[in-house]
């Protein structure tokens, strides 16, 4: 299925907001809650799905929400559509400080690799799926867990980091980052985790016991703050009983 063309436009510097414009008949899908406002006209409906694939019928949809139930996410994905003659705006945005980064799926070869959380919205068309790590390792020690998100498509698709978000153009090169670091990865990038060497290091050095390692030619995005990291600053801060 060939995904909606839609325009679009972010406002906000370091807690954006992403304004999509669709035309009479185009949708968009976004996670459950993300939607921030829309114009009239504009409809939504809660699906089990991503209408990637509509002839898949029922047990299609079953499969993908039991897919997306086992990464965590919600059974369902909001569908909003334009069904007004002219175009009509709705917006997005993240539930934590951060940044969002608009991807032409087409024009990274049509797939890319995230956290699970990342994903915020996309245009009708974009398959949604789960990526099981290749290696045990990355899965039980990744930080993210066992499983990734899957984007595939030929249109627009935003996600969100958090902090400042840093492109990586890996050319058969290496790069080791903090495991929650890691935003999302294009084809052609291998992503593995391995242990920090030297029991000092390991213990005392404040970065963890393992790093993800990305590998291959293609783009990385990182970013500087992970939610996990800010929500660790804040729980600390917090009196503790008897304090």
């Amino acid at each position: 299925m060939q995904s909606h063309e839609v325009d679009y436009e972010i406002f906000g510097n370091d807690m954006q907001v992403v304004e999509v414009e669709l035309d009479r008949g185009e949708t968009i899908i976004a996670e459950a809650g993300a939607m921030n406002w829309m114009e009239d006209d504009i409809t939504f409906e809660a699906k089990m799905g991503d209408g990637s694939s509509p002839e898949g019928g029922l047990m299609g949809k079953l499969i993908g929400a039991g897919k997306r139930a086992l990464g965590g996410e919600s059974l369902f994905l909001t569908h909003f559509t334009n069904n007004n003659p002219n175009k009509r705006r709705v917006a997005f945005a993240a539930p934590y400080p951060g940044h969002i980064l608009p991807i032409d799926l087409a024009e990274i070869g049509g797939e890319l690799t995230c956290q699970k959380d990342a994903f915020l919205c996309a245009a009708l068309g974009t398959q949604l799926s789960i990526a099981f790590s290749r290696r045990l390792g990355a899965g039980f020690f990744g930080g993210e867990g066992f499983i990734l998100q899957s984007l595939r498509g030929d249109g627009m698709a935003f996600v969100h980091a958090g902090g400042s978000v840093i492109k990586k153009e890996l050319n058969n090169e290496i790069i080791r980052v903090d495991t929650g670091c890691l935003v999302a990865f294009t084809a052609g990038v291998d992503y593995d985790i391995e242990m920090i060497k030297g029991l000092k290091s390991m213990f005392f050095g404040g970065e963890g016991l393992f790093l993800a390692t990305l590998q291959g030619t293609g783009t990385v995005y990182l970013q500087s703050l992970p939610f996990s990291k800010l929500a660790d600053r804040i729980i600390a801060q917090v009196p503790r009983s008897g304090g």
